[in-house]
């Protein structure tokens, strides 16, 4: 796994790469953080979140992306795979924020079905093919 200054730089490249535009009102902007964040709904401590998004009256509006889920999720990964799965959760955060300034719901909708997916899973014991870490391994495969 890259370091933890190293996934800085990456995270500030990826984000050059995300038009000026979309960061209309992000006021308290992206934010990496090196804590492992476990979803306050994990069952086993087995959720993992590798990117949120805020939108608060008092703190403003911001993206948080947590190496160290990444790094407790993707650290068998190679530096551009890990920089694809990097990519695609920033580009999530950010479609939150796009969403939340248009007035629309849909991904929120969308996290809500995953969540529901993994507890219904969970019961079964196993987990959805369609969350992200285990849709990365398959691809590996």
């Amino acid at each position: 796994m890259i370091s933890y200054e190293e996934f800085l730089d990456m995270v500030d490249e990826l984000m050059a790469e995300i038009p000026d535009k979309f960061y209309r009102d992000l006021d308290g902007g992206v934010n990496v953080k090196e804590e492992i964040r476990i979803h306050p709904e994990s069952l086993d401590d087995d959720l993992i979140i590798l990117g949120e998004y805020y939108s608060s009256r008092y703190l403003g509006k911001m993206i948080s992306i947590y190496y160290g889920s990444f790094k407790r999720l993707y650290s068998h990964l190679d530096r551009e795979t890990l920089k694809k799965r990097v990519r695609k959760t920033l580009r999530h955060e950010f479609r939150h924020h796009l969403e939340t300034l248009g007035g629309e719901k849909d991904l929120v909708i969308e996290d809500l079905r995953q969540l529901a997916d993994y507890k219904r899973c969970h019961r079964m014991r196993e987990k959805p093919v369609d969350f992200p870490e285990n849709r990365d391994r398959m691809e590996e495969n």
